[in-house]
């Protein structure tokens, strides 16, 4: 499946600040990155800019992509100076190879990873390396169980519900190397992320509704929300906080020379 959905492109601010999905500590990646002064660097699911402006902060000359065009508009307004543009990075293609190609919290809305794999490869000049951090296994595991147990509870299918890829460290790196991708560094890592607001986990989960409970009656949902928070508030509540349960991927790979 070689799109990427709404609910993380189309309202970052939400995302950020009310689902706690995309904790704010892109430095970290940022920093694996290193961009260097004149190299050009792909940004794959740019969002609104911020990081690629960061890399042409430190002298890079960056390209961002997203497929949501309202995304690639919020950055071209906030970033005029910038080069962004509206592409499905499934079918990327370019003429000029990248010295670089970066993704942060991307990623995991795109299913067919093979696809982006392949189109990040052909992106990159050889010896071009590969930076990336997105979610990976394990990552709100407690949460989709619960959801999943009570649709099923309530008599709704699972199947097709999760608009997400997590993959395991050993499933993403092999499918690097299968391509031909040397794997310089690979880090899966648990970042516990705190919800913002007073709604807490109603709020997450309205936050992914579209996905996990279109079908749902409202007064289903009323009873579901209701077991869900009621299931996951021994995992997921800390010194009265909720805290979602995210996990991470870190991975840096180089091009190989043919």
């Amino acid at each position: 499946m070689c799109s990427e959905p709404f609910t993380h492109h189309g309202n970052p601010e939400a995302y950020n600040d009310k689902l706690g999905f995309v904790a704010k500590l892109e430095e970290g990646v940022l920093s694996l990155l290193q961009p260097q002064r004149g190299e050009r660097i792909l940004d794959v699911g740019c969002g609104n800019g911020d990081l690629t402006a960061k890399m042409a902060a430190a002298g890079a000359i960056p390209t961002g992509i997203d497929l949501s065009d309202e995304m690639v508009r919020r950055a071209r307004q906030k970033y005029p100076e910038l080069h962004f543009q509206v592409e499905n990075a499934c079918h990327y293609r370019t003429d000029a190879p990248f010295d670089a190609v970066f993704s942060n919290a991307a990623l995991h809305w795109i299913k067919d990873a093979a696809a982006v794999a392949r189109s990040i490869w052909l992106a990159l000049r050889e010896e071009g390396r590969f930076v990336a951090e997105f979610a990976g296994s394990g990552n709100v595991a407690v949460l989709t169980a619960a959801i999943k147990e009570e649709l099923e509870a309530h008599g709704y299918a699972w199947e097709g519900r999760s608009p997400w890829y997590f993959p395991t460290i050993g499933e993403y790196t092999s499918l690097l190397e299968q391509i031909g991708f040397r794997v310089t560094l690979a880090q899966h890592f648990d970042r516990p992320t705190p919800l913002k607001g007073d709604a807490g986990l109603r709020s997450w989960l309205d936050g992914f509704a579209d996905y996990f409970f279109p079908d749902v009656t409202s007064t289903d949902k009323v009873l579901i929300y209701r077991a869900i928070e009621a299931k996951v508030k021994p995992h997921l509540v800390q010194g009265g906080q909720w805290t979602v349960d995210t996990s991470r991927l870190r991975i840096v790979a180089i091009k190989k020379t043919a």
